[in-house]
Parts: C-alpha cells; sequence; structure tokens
C-alpha cells in the first residue's frame, strides 16, 4: 500500500517546486561564476588555445555545477517534503522479525 506523500498536496507542491527553482537560479549564477574563473585560468595558461577548447570547457564546466545542482535538489525536494517517507517498504516485516 502506498502512502499519501505530501507532494499531492497543491499548497506544498507549489512551494516545494518554487523553492527548487530559486535554488537552480542561485546555482546557475554559481556556475557561470565558476565557467567564467574556470575559462580565465585555462586562457592564462593557455593563451593559444583553440575557441572550440573554450567553448568545450564552458559547457562542460556549466553543465557538470547545473546536473549536480539539479540532482541534489531533487533529493531535497524529496526529503524536505516528506515524500521519502511515502513508499512502501516491502523488507520492513522482514527486518523486524526477531
Amino acid at each position: 500500500m502506498t502512502l499519501p506523500s505530501n507532494l499531492d498536496d497543491p499548497d506544498v507542491s507549489g512551494y516545494a517546486w518554487r523553492r527548487y527553482r530559486r535554488l537552480m537560479w542561485w546555482m546557475a549564477s554559481a556556475a557561470s561564476v565558476a565557467t567564467v574563473i574556470a575559462i580565465i585560468i585555462l586562457h592564462m595558461r593557455n593563451p593559444d588555445a583553440s575557441v572550440h577548447l573554450y567553448i568545450a570547457a564552458a559547457g562542460g564546466v556549466f553543465l557538470s555545477v547545473m546536473l549536480g545542482a539539479a540532482l541534489m535538489g531533487l533529493v531535497f525536494l524529496s526529503s524536505g517534503t516528506g515524500h521519502d517517507e511515502a513508499i512502501e517498504d516491502r523488507l520492513e516485516e522482514e527486518r523486524n522479525k526477531p
């Protein structure tokens, strides 16, 4: 039997998704700063590099930070709303046996 989740409530889910989007905007800002710093350091160490290297490095740094932020944000959203507790634990009876 699946327990009801707090994300089923429109008010709770609306608040949680607004908080998630706010977190993602902040992390996009942090990813942009990290990308600029990485490009500056890359240019200082290798000034004759092709523009393609800078584009690939910028994309890699930005997307890596955003992917990590998105996944961790979803973990925080799931845990913070009580959604994790709403699962059916099929092994609970076996664990509670003496």
